[in-house]
C-alpha cells in the first residue's frame, strides 16, 4: 500500500515538549492539619464568643445561631475540619484538571486531530497538541512521536510496530492518571466519613436530651434543648459535608472520564491510521 502519511520535519517549536500542567497539593495531610487548626480557632474564638451567650459565659444559653452551633459539642470542630477540607481540596482540583484541559474545547481538539490524520498530516497533529496542552495533548504527543519513530524504522514488523505505538499510549495515560486522580479518594472517603461524624454528634446529643429528660423531678429544659441542639447542628454538618464531597467527587470524575475518553478515542485513530498507511 502506498505511503499516505505525511512526516514532515517539524520547525523548532514544535519540539518542545507538551506538558500537560496537571499540579496540585501532594500531600493533603497538611491541608486537613491547617483546616482543623481553623476549625478549632473558629470554634472557640467566634463560636465561643461571650457575645454570643446569656450573661457573656459560654456555658448558659445561646442568643444567636452561632451560639447554637457552639452548643453542637467537640464534634462540631472536627465536622468543621472535614468540611473545610472537601471545600480546600474542591477548589484545588478545580484549578488541576481545568489545566489538565488544556487551553481549548477537548471535543474540538479531538475534532481536529481526527482530520488531521485522516489527511495524514502528522505534523499539523503534533502542532495541535503543542497548542491545546494538558493532558489529553501530552498523551497524544508522546504517541504521535512514536508514530513517527516507527514509520522510520525499518526493522520492526508491521505488528510491532503497531503494539509499539499501543505501548507508548499507554505508558503516557499511565503516567498521567495520578495527577488527574489525585485527592479524589480523599473526597471519596469524605463523602462517608462526614456522615459517621456527623450521625456520632447526632447520636451524642440525644443521649444528653434523654438524660435530661430522665432525670428526677422537672426535666432541665435547658440540657435538654442542648442536647437537642447538639444533634441536630452536628446532622446538619455532617449532611453538608456529605453532600458537598460526593457532588464535587462525582463531578470531577466525569471529568476526568471525558478526558480518558478522548484519549481512548484518539489512540485508536492512531494506530488506525499506522495500520491503514503502512
Amino acid at each position: 500500500m502506498a505511503e499516505q502519511t505525511k512526516i514532515q520535519n517539524p520547525q523548532p517549536a514544535a519540539k518542545k515538549p507538551v506538558n500537560s500542567g496537571v499540579g496540585g497539593i501532594k500531600n493533603a495531610s497538611w491541608v486537613i492539619l491547617i483546616c482543623f487548626i481553623l476549625a478549632e480557632c473558629f470554634f472557640h474564638f467566634v463560636l465561643g464568643s461571650g457575645s454570643n451567650f446569656k450573661d457573656g459565659d459560654n456555658a448558659n444559653a445561646p442568643l444567636n445561631l452561632l451560639g447554637t452551633i457552639y452548643k453542637g459539642g467537640f464534634i462540631v470542630p472536627i465536622l468543621q475540619t472535614l468540611f473545610l477540607t472537601v471545600i480546600v481540596l474542591a477548589v484545588e482540583r478545580w484549578i488541576a484538571l481545568s489545566k489538565a484541559s488544556g487551553k481549548g474545547n477537548i471535543t474540538k481538539f479531538v475534532a481536529n486531530i481526527k482530520a488531521a490524520l485522516a489527511a495524514g498530516d502528522i505534523a499539523k497533529a503534533e502542532k495541535l497538541c503543542a497548542d491545546q496542552r494538558g493532558t489529553v495533548a501530552a498523551v497524544i504527543a508522546a504517541t504521535l512521536g512514536k508514530y513517527k519513530e516507527m514509520h522510520n524504522n525499518t526493522e520492526l514488523a508491521k505488528e510491532q510496530k503497531l503494539v509499539q505505538i499501543q505501548q507508548t499510549l499507554e505508558e503516557a495515560t499511565a503516567l498521567e492518571m495520578p495527577s488527574l486522580q489525585q485527592n479524589l479518594p480523599i473526597l471519596a472517603t469524605l463523602t462517608t466519613l462526614g456522615t459517621l461524624i456527623g450521625l456520632l454528634g447526632t447520636v451524642i446529643g440525644m443521649i444528653k436530651s434523654f438524660q435530661a429528660l430522665s432525670a428526677s423531678g422537672a426535666p432541665d429544659s435547658t440540657e435538654l434543648s442542648t442536647g437537642i441542639s447538639e444533634a441536630l447542628i452536628n446532622t446538619a454538618f455532617g449532611i453538608a459535608t456529605a453532600a458537598f464531597a460526593l457532588i464535587a467527587y462525582n463531578y470531577y470524575t466525569n471529568k476526568i472520564d471525558n478526558m480518558t475518553y478522548a484519549i481512548d478515542e484518539l489512540g485508536f485513530s492512531i494506530v488506525s491510521t499506522f495500520a491503514a498507511t503502512h
